[in-house]
């Protein structure tokens, strides 16, 4: 029977791999420098992540499944955006909501999947 319970554990992890509590400043969005980079964040709670491209935040729930960030389902705000920022906010939704693979490195962060990267950086702030 604990061998059962044990099993039951293993398939269901909840662990954040270090990224609770923590905030990380977007330096790229699929290679562009942010449209908006005074607004352009990605941060980790205990179980709930949010970001912000610069118009609209993107937040829901998180886990981290082996090198892959699974997040949702994830809601945004809905204020007109247009331009270069509207397209990276885009590209920030589709692949947060596609199970990026994470590549951790000290203070950087890259998230890539579904044909986007994301870029990081620790903000000790």
């Amino acid at each position: 029977m604990s061998t059962a319970l044990l099993a039951g554990c293993a398939t269901a992890p909840t662990e954040s791999a270090g990224l609770a509590g923590t905030r990380w400043i977007i330096t790229r969005v699929d290679g562009a420098a942010p449209a908006a980079p005074s607004r352009a964040s990605l941060k980790f709670e205990d179980e709930r992540l949010s970001a912000n491209v610069g118009c609209n935040g993107i937040g829901g729930d998180y886990r981290v499944e082996g090198n892959r960030l699974i997040a949702g389902p994830l809601m945004a705000t809905r204020m007109f955006c247009e331009g270069p920022v509207w397209q990276q906010e885009e590209a920030v939704n589709a692949l947060l909501s596609a199970a990026p693979e994470m590549r951790r490195s000290g203070s950087t962060l890259r998230l890539v999947s579904g044909g986007h990267a994301l870029d990081l950086e620790l903000s000790e702030g």
